[in-house]
């Protein structure tokens, strides 16, 4: 199996976050322990924000440890559809955000997400498996 990894567990871990940094470390190996790890552009984006150099982002992204995964098209789509239905719901946000393009990823690629922010993820893509506090 594959796990999505979000930004927020990396970024825990990197910064050694002092309140989310143990349960993403502990979460993040024991996912690694089972399945492979992956990450897609927008992950990357979102990791690259910690990193004053490409050179630095890649070392603390190594391909022995994340798979880097392409956004599938029909993600775009998935998350443009998701978006309208949770602005109808009354979501204030006013452009589809790097959450629903994630979680289209994920859905449509049959992996699972590990995150420890799974509030929008739970509402806006119920049938993906999420690995979170």
């Amino acid at each position: 199996m594959t796990v999505l990894v979000d930004s927020n567990v990396i970024l825990d871990v990197a910064t050694e976050d002092v309140r989310w940094g143990p349960w993403s470390t502990s979460a993040l190996a024991e996912a690694a322990e089972e399945d492979d790890l992956a990450i897609n552009p927008i992950i990357y984006a979102e990791v690259s924000i910690r990193y004053e150099t490409i050179e630095e982002l890649e070392a603390a992204l190594p391909e022995a440890v994340f798979i880097k995964k392409a956004l599938p098209w029909e993600a775009a789509f998935l998350a443009g559809k998701v978006f309208v239905r949770y602005r109808r719901r009354g979501g204030t946000k006013r452009s589809p955000l790097p959450d629903f393009y994630i979680g289209a990823h994920a859905v449509l690629s049959g992996f699972s997400l590990l995150t420890r922010d799974p509030r929008r993820y739970r509402t806006c893509f119920p049938s993906l498996t999420l690995i979170s506090p």
